[in-house]
């Protein structure tokens, strides 16, 4: 596995990292302990060094799984989690980014992860009740009593990346990029380069769609969050195909998956990229991982990225009721 170097002072990680949400959240059932750790040790094994988790996942449990799962490998990977959420219990009961309530989370984080300290901290979500500067300053302290390594951000905006980077340097910015949500291209990723920011893509493969494995007819369960998403319309996704369309052409060319296709071109935008694709299996992991040996042609990369510009990704990211939680 090929490393990169997370912004100007970052950790350096292998060039594709895990999303350990969905072993836990989001897609379906939490998958079982048992494979839960087989999947993250295969990682190791595949040369992953960059894991990401975060409190509300579970709530709470998949911290406890990826800190059981790298236990014996902690001084060779890089994990990072989140705070800026509230719980009633083991629910989430919304945004909550204030100095004392990160401080109080942090050290719950740190206890079930086992570990001394986050080597890699997100602002899991921006909060509007309080000032970035009381954020990032929250952090700094953690970061002087070696709580915390790192300092990251997600889904903020230009503003509120300076004005945090200001107060303590950030080190990485996550949110969503990949072929169907190419908005970071605008405005976020010219102030990345700019202030020496790394970038950690969620969603890379646009929560499976662009592995050409959903079509129109798929149904979802209960537990997946993907079957209350407008892009996830049984109508948006048939008009959406002409997108999988594209990378299964290219593929079949190189002799490749839709989803090491879609990786490739990812890694090739900057060199400070390290997406962090999720799966519950073995086999999605090492097609995954083996993305990094892929080197586009410059036509591949041409043909990929005009001509999903011209391709009108049907629905939104989020319902109405998610969206106060992006920060643009």
């Amino acid at each position: 596995m090929i490393t990169r170097t997370l912004g100007n002072d970052g950790p350096k990680v292998s060039a594709i990292g895990l999303g350990c949400m969905g072993l836990s959240h989001g897609y379906g059932p939490a998958v079982d302990d048992k494979n839960g750790i087989a999947l993250i040790r295969a990682a190791v094994d595949q040369g992953v060094t960059f894991f990401d988790t975060a409190q509300v996942y579970g709530p709470f449990t998949n911290e406890e799984l990826v800190g059981q799962a790298l236990a014996p490998v902690r001084d060779d990977v890089v994990i990072a989690t989140k705070f800026g959420f509230s719980y009633d219990g083991s629910r989430s009961t919304g945004l909550d980014s204030r100095p004392e309530h990160i401080r109080g989370t942090v050290e719950d984080s740190l206890r079930r992860l086992g570990v001394d300290s986050v080597d890699l901290l997100y602002q899991h979500r921006v909060d509007p009740d309080v000032p970035i500067e009381e954020v990032a300053g929250a952090v700094k302290g953690l970061i002087e009593a070696g709580k915390v390594k790192h300092f990251g951000l997600s889904e903020a905006g230009v503003d509120v990346i300076r004005r945090a980077h200001a107060v303590q340097p950030v080190t990485a910015l996550q949110s969503e990029y990949s072929l169907w949500w190419r908005e970071p291209e605008e405005r976020i990723l010219p102030t990345l380069l700019e202030l020496g920011i790394g970038f950690v893509p969620f969603s890379p493969l646009g929560k499976g769609f662009l592995t050409g494995a959903i079509s129109s007819t798929t149904s979802f369960g209960d537990s997946d969050l993907r079957g209350s998403l407008p892009r996830f319309t049984e109508e948006a996704r048939a008009a959406n195909q002409a997108l999988v369309n594209l990378l299964s052409a290219v593929a079949a060319r190189n002799g490749t998956t839709n989803a090491q296709i879609a990786l490739a071109w990812l890694l090739a935008q900057h060199p400070w990229i390290v997406p962090i694709p999720g799966t519950t299996k073995i086999h999605r992991l090492r097609e995954n991982t083996g993305a990094v040996d892929i080197e586009l042609a410059p036509e591949d990369l041409a043909e990929i990225t005009e001509a999903a510009a011209r391709i009108d990704v049907s629905g939104d990211r989020y319902p109405e009721h998610m969206q106060r939680w992006i920060n643009r």
